[in-house]
């Protein structure tokens, strides 16, 4: 049997980011993910660390004041992986008013306190940052956010609370659980087969499965099922120069992000549909992409069709439910639910995103301090993610050049952005690019398959080419059969 402080159902950014500050208490964890870390919707966002600029319109000042002060602190311990992304909002003949907009820019400005990003300001369009817009679109609004590698930092901080002592498993089904006096005992289940584990509390934190995990652990509190809400991305070719995005209004009053997207591509999301399939399953339908094509070409000179996407993804958000007719105006906030009144606990996670993960894994174990008594203080917002300790990013860049010279621009900036101040762990002391090992495509060398495999979890070509890199956009055919005879030697 495995004795465990808390056991942690998910593999996503909540549940590993509750995994980190947990094991970095001096708790013992367990955190079982029934696929890949990121499997599912963590890795299906819009990419963004940002304070959620629409929410303001559903006066939803704490989640956005939150979301800002996280943004400054995420920029500091993961400067790799996250960076500013300035925003520009071309203002339409029709649309909100300029009044409205200036005002909102302004409170986003200063909601969150003093940050390191600049602030809004009216723009021109004629120039630089009105790069493929419509000529008749004269003016607009910028202001700043970040952007973020969403899987990666997942599997960073999996990675990191593995370093403190957790024990992660990938590919591992939670089978159910049953409270005594003492706490749960749970039963798991791999490939191998199952094992029972005690643990003293439980989090929940399954995503769109989160009802069925309550539902699976006997004498829980039953809890209202999840708002399930599916948001559907799309890739095209790059449209337009300039590394600034675009936020888009839309006649129904939605917004639509177009962004650049790993150097020869812009990335179009995100559409907001109810969701009451599989949510393992989800995929883009004809009808959401061509509402992100129409969204796009009321924009831009050269129109956006369907038959432009190189590829498309789609998640389920499992949002709080809270009565809203409207899937676009359900509460973005998360909501922690304690599943007994006394004793063992079983703590349930909904809703949340991507920006607020680690200030919702300090709330989750705010909750759960007065059963785990030997919990030791919140930290995690001053020490970086693994290879987060590079200071200035360009600076980090040039001396990677200078120490792997044969590396190209492309490839260089890649791995350095991927991995930080830990890129030496997949790259050694090679002199040349033979000494990387085969190059199975697309600058991805078997080294960098070894190090994923023997420290990312990785385990399947699509852990590599989608969710630890995106590769798969840019390897030539035969990259992801080769990899894949490569995995299983």
């Amino acid at each position: 049997m495995i004795e465990t402080d808390l056991l942690i159902v998910g593999g996503g950014v909540n549940g590993c980011g509750i995994a980190r500050d947990a094991a970095g208490r001096g708790l013992s964890v367990l955190l079982v993910e029934q696929d890949d870390l990121a499997g599912h919707t963590s890795s299906a966002s819009t990419k963004l660390i940002h304070g959620g600029l629409r929410y303001l319109e559903y006066y939803e000042f704490r989640l956005v004041r939150e979301a800002l002060i996280e943004r400054e602190k995420l920029l500091r311990i993961a400067p790799h992986i996250i960076w500013p992304l300035r925003f520009v909002m071309p203002m339409p003949p029709t649309g909100r008013p300029g009044w409205m907009i200036r005002l909102g820019l302004l409170l986003y400005d200063h909601l969150g306190g003093r940050g390191s990003l600049p602030g809004s300001q009216g723009v021109s369009l004629k120039g630089p940052l009105g790069a493929g817009i419509k000529a008749e679109i004269a003016k607009g609004f910028a202001y700043s956010d970040c952007w973020v590698q969403d899987s990666r930092l997942v599997a960073l901080t999996a990675l990191d609370a593995r370093e403190r002592g957790a024990d992660i498993r990938t590919r591992t089904h939670f089978v159910g659980a049953a409270r005594d006096a003492e706490g749960w005992i749970a039963m798991i289940a791999d490939a191998a087969g199952q094992q029972e584990v005690r643990a003293r509390a439980i989090v929940n934190a399954a995503g769109p499965w989160v009802d069925h995990i309550v539902g699976a652990a006997r004498g829980a509190h039953p809890e209202r099922p999840p708002r399930l809400v599916k948001g559907s991305h799309i890739i095209v070719p790059r449209l337009f120069d300039g590394e600034h995005a675009y936020i888009l209004q839309n006649p129904d009053r939605r917004i639509v992000f177009a962004i650049p997207y790993e150097r020869d591509f812009t990335l179009i999301g995100t559409t907001d549909v109810a969701w009451h399939d599989d949510p393992a399953a989800p995929a883009i339908s004809e009808e959401e992409a061509a509402y992100l094509c129409e969204s796009v070409s009321r924009y831009f000179a050269k129109p956006v069709r369907p038959v432009d996407v190189v590829r498309s993804y789609a998640g389920v958000r499992p949002l709080f439910d809270d009565g809203n007719a409207s899937a676009s105006a359900v509460t973005r906030d998360y909501v922690l639910k304690l599943g007994e009144e006394e004793g063992p606990q079983i703590l349930s996670v909904f809703g949340g995103k991507i920006t607020t993960y680690r200030r919702l894994a300090e709330h989750a174990l705010g909750k759960l301090a007065p059963f785990l008594p030997a919990m030791g203080a919140a930290w995690t917002d001053r020490v970086a993610l693994p290879g987060g300790d590079i200071g200035d990013f360009d600076s980090f860049l040039a001396e990677v050049r200078r120490r792997w010279p044969f590396l190209s621009e492309w490839t260089s900036w890649r791995l350095a952005r991927a991995y930080g101040s830990r890129i030496d762990r997949v790259l050694g002391d090679a002199a040349s690019l033979a000494e990387l090992g085969e190059d199975l495509g697309g600058g991805l060398h078997t080294c960098e398959v070894d190090y994923l495999v023997r420290e990312e979890w990785a385990r399947t070509a699509e852990d590599i080419l989608w969710r630890r890199s995106k590769l798969l956009l840019h390897a030539p055919p035969g990259t992801e059969k080769r990899l894949e005879h490569y995995l299983s030697r």
